[in-house]
């Protein structure tokens, strides 16, 4: 039902996952030694930081944040709203935000900055998708599962209106289910 809504699959599945396979090994490179805490953006990362958890063989806890500058459009409406803070403390730990996708950077600019205040030993981002072309406000990226064009994607836990992020693969969303909300 979902996938008459698509245009076309992105990434499949399997693409996704061999990517996953790559990061999780950059990521254990880069932390061995170390207890890493992934932090995961709700709701949109959920799905990919399961998936990238897995594949790290380091010691590592998880927490979650919600944040919302969407609402039920396509675009970031640029307002960050804070709906869920951690439940740990960050002081003293290396970090890895995770994130679903990388648009116009508002987002992720304010809230590595919130975290940053709380004074953690190190903090990355890690992003599936980046879409560089729609960068607003610069941000550091330190690992990224793909670089898109500007294309209203999803599925992986990435969404439109809340539906769609139990999709296995990224797709582009047809112009027409969304053009007309």
């Amino acid at each position: 039902m979902l996938e008459q809504d698509i245009e076309r699959i992105f990434f499949s599945a399997e693409e996704i996952d061999k990517r996953l396979e790559e990061m999780a090994g950059e990521i254990n490179r880069d932390y061995a030694g170390k207890e890493l805490m992934l932090i995961s953006v709700l709701r949109g990362s959920f799905v990919f930081m399961a998936d990238l958890t897995r594949k790290i063989t380091l010691p590592c806890t998880v927490d979650f944040l919600a944040v919302s500058s969407y609402g039920k459009g396509t675009t970031s409406s640029g307002q960050v709203q804070i709906t869920k803070d951690l439940s740990d403390d960050i002081e003293g730990k290396d970090i890895l935000v995770v994130e679903d996708i990388l648009d116009s950077g508002n987002t992720l600019s304010y809230l590595m900055k919130l975290l940053r205040a709380r004074h953690p030993a190190s903090i990355r981002l890690c992003t599936l998708l980046d879409k560089p072309e729609r960068r607003v406000v610069p941000v550091e990226v330190d690992y990224v599962g793909f670089t898109i064009p500007d294309e209203f994607v999803v599925g992986y836990g990435l969404d439109y209106a809340e539906k769609y992020r139990n999709l296995p693969y990224i797709g582009i969303l047809k112009p027409s289910v969304y053009q007309h909300a």
